[in-house]
């Protein structure tokens, strides 16, 4: 019988060694709720939690003993689901947010100030490229964009003021794989942390055991996969040694006037489980998500918890079907050009084995000739698959990037992201694949 032991605020199995990813997205951190036996992971909507005395409350909020205090922080539901998510990547812990953008935000925002700037790759989602060059300018915070294709140019575009890098492992809606070994073992080098956006591709790529040090996800896609739920995660891989490059890293190392002058490291020390497990989420969660507020709702994990446990049935055929599908476009008289990690060059295909093993990945991008008037065709005549700006739904999903996703970047910025006039995305479902070739074969005739 499975030995139980009782912790707050559920009974959890005691530690064991590392469950498969199959296994750990159903028992990952919770076995029951103590109170009532129950096995489904409850939805706690509470906005604040008791303190036993004024000392307790006390050393919670000084971090000295592991605690609550305020659902904008922390919450049991959004905590089961940050633990799963985090053994899911290899990492170890995870701090969730309101959104795939807020992750993103907060993950950088933790580490650079005014004066600071990274490096990241060019090939980016629309609304990424924005946040970055545009809102993280005003902000005092530059990004300088690099041709990912040669590793080096990362470590050529910094220099003592460079923060982090960042990138897509599997880029929305270029697709062509980024190599996380190679950018990761030069960031190792130079001590910059590497982050990997893995929404793509959860369950089949593990950046953190690539040589990724943090990755991000808009969780409102695979994880969730039923196209009902906005919400974003951030998973510390735990590698990045933030001590010894104290003066890259001041809002790490540095007393923290805006909580005591704590320091960060120290704190984390002296905290038990997945808190204390990392500095910097633990430095995230009490300043950026205090100040912010963009955490998400104890619903909202729930159904990213629902969501979660069906991942690893999903994502095999998202990608057999994205597959089955490409063949086909491939062969299309109408389609120009097909962009799937397998049919990339020699380059493109050793990176996407190497950062998804045999699986080719769930999204496929095409153009067709005539341009915007074209692909506007193509989209109207869908019958089955929706026209949506999402990604990683059950259902087929089909969008013109150059008319919504991309529409607000500029030509250039747009193009180096793989968005011409005529370009079509396709989030492959998880429909009988017959039924999805039949559609877009019948939209491509009225294009």
């Amino acid at each position: 019988m499975t030995k139980l032991q009782k912790d707050d605020p559920a009974t959890r199995l005691e530690p064991t060694p590392a469950l498969h990813a199959e296994t750990t997205v159903l028992h990952g951190g919770y076995r029951c709720d103590p109170a009532t036996l129950a096995t489904t992971v409850p939805i706690y909507l509470s906005n604040a939690y008791a303190f036993e005395s004024i000392d307790h409350a006390s050393d919670v909020f000084d971090l000295r003993r592991q605690g609550r205090t305020y659902s904008r922080l922390m919450n049991p539901t959004t905590d089961i689901f940050e633990q799963r998510v985090a053994a899911l990547e290899g990492g170890v812990a995870a701090l969730a947010t309101s959104s795939g953008q807020a992750a993103i935000m907060v993950a950088i925002l933790n580490i650079a100030v005014t004066g600071d700037n990274i490096v990241s790759s060019a090939h980016l989602y629309g609304g990424t490229i924005n946040l970055l060059a545009s809102t993280f300018q005003r902000l005092g915070i530059e990004t300088r964009f690099v041709d990912p294709s040669d590793p080096e140019r990362f470590r050529e575009a910094s220099d003592h003021r460079t923060r982090c890098w960042f990138a897509e492992g599997l880029p929305n809606p270029k697709l062509s794989p980024f190599p996380i070994v190679e950018v990761g073992a030069i960031a190792h080098e130079v001590g910059i942390p590497l982050i990997i956006d893995n929404t793509m591709t959860p369950l089949i790529s593990r950046p953190l055991k690539l040589g990724a040090h943090l990755t991000v996800q808009s969780t409102s896609k695979y994880i969730c996969g039923h196209g009902t739920t906005i919400g974003g995660i951030i998973v510390d891989g735990g590698t990045f040694d933030w001590a010894a490059y104290p003066e890259r890293f001041p809002l790490m190392t540095r007393p923290d006037i805006s909580h005591g002058n704590i320091l960060w490291l120290d704190a984390a020390r002296g905290l038990p489980g997945p808190y204390g497990a990392s500095p910097f989420l633990l430095k995230m969660r009490n300043t950026l998500m205090r100040d912010f507020g963009p955490c998400p709702s104890p619903f909202s994990s729930f159904l990213c918890i629902q969501g979660l446990e069906t991942l690893p049935l999903r994502m095999p055929r998202h990608c057999s079907n994205a597959r089955q599908l490409a063949d086909y476009l491939k062969a299309h008289p109408g389609v120009v050009d097909v962009n799937y990690p397998a049919f990339g060059g020699t380059v493109e295909r050793h990176r996407a084995v190497q950062n998804m093993g045999d699986h080719g990945g769930p999204m496929i991008v095409f153009d067709i000739a005539g341009g915007i008037e074209a692909g506007g065709r193509f989209i109207e005549s869908l019958r089955l698959a929706y026209h949506v700006s999402n990604i990683g739904d059950a259902r087929t999903l089909a969008t013109h990037p150059a008319s919504t996703t991309h529409a607000s970047v500029p030509r250039e910025a747009r193009l180096a992201a793989g968005v011409c006039d005529g370009t079509i995305r396709i989030s492959v479902g998880l429909e009988h694949i017959d039924d999805i070739i039949a559609d877009i074969g019948q939209a491509l005739g009225g294009a």
